[in-house]
């Protein structure tokens, strides 16, 4: 861990920290000194997990597209911890491969809910605070489908897009009250989406989504982590408004 600790006295929420990019991101907060509040649709999940990591984290069952459900965690996280330092908004859901008219009303609205609507949910409720404190940080995990899009994700990759307009967009407004808002933009990694993405999980199309990406492995975990723990530091107090590629050269 070193002497001096990255995000020491920083409090963060990770929303989708339970599993996945989120829970390596919380794992590399924690090792990093901040106090973390792990949230999940899955509470039970959330709370194993801050669990694992010990007391420096909390868990809040919550589901980023309610509006009710984001001030109650708010309003928790600030009981807790007293201030709100860094949000990475993690949580996402994606659709198996699909022609773009084939994907259901139902499931075009929830990746909207979900992968957007909670972008602004947090900005509603965590934003004033921040602006009041005059700090601040938010990471939204984009993807690279946001960037370069493949086909058969069409309206993934859209919400995506619309996550890195929105974060260069946040920042430009928040800048000058001392928020910075950045994004990374994992390519597909080894958690519970990875099988969504690919339709199926064989060899053969393993082999050939890794041949799409240069440095010939997926996104982990602790890659995200690294990259989120430097963009929410002090270190990269001049960084604002970038989309980060977190990706192994696959948008190149």
């Amino acid at each position: 861990m070193g002497d001096a600790m990255r995000l020491e006295n920083k409090t963060a929420i990770i929303t989708g920290g339970a599993s996945g990019f989120g829970a390596g991101i919380a794992q590399k907060f924690i090792n990093e000194g901040a106090r973390v509040m792990i949230t999940d649709l899955n509470g039970d999940a959330a709370k194993a997990m801050a669990e694992k990591l010990g007391d420096q984290a909390l868990a809040f069952g919550v589901d980023v597209s309610d509006d009710e459900q984001m001030a109650a965690m708010t309003k928790e996280t600030l009981r807790a911890f007293g201030q709100i330092d860094i949000v990475v908004n993690n949580a996402g859901i994606g659709h198996t491969p699909q022609p773009m008219e084939e994907v259901s009303p139902e499931t075009f609205e929830r990746i909207f809910a979900i992968n957007a609507r909670s972008v602004y949910l947090c900005a509603r409720h965590i934003v004033p605070l921040m602006k009041t404190q005059k700090s601040g940080a938010i990471l939204n995990v984009a993807s690279t489908g946001g960037v370069s899009p493949r086909p058969g994700l069409s309206w993934y990759n859209a919400s995506k897009g619309w996550m890195i307009t929105a974060t260069k967009s946040m920042a430009v407004e928040l800048a000058p009250h001392g928020v910075r808002v950045n994004a990374i933009n994992p390519v597909a990694g080894e958690t519970p989406l990875l099988k969504t993405f690919m339709g199926e999980d064989t060899p053969a199309v393993r082999e050939k989504f890794l041949a799409s990406i240069p440095l010939g492995r997926f996104s982990t975990p602790e890659d995200m982590g690294n990259a989120a723990c430097f963009l929410c530091s002090d270190e990269a107090s001049m960084i604002t408004g970038i989309a980060m590629e977190v990706d192994g050269g696959r948008c190149v």
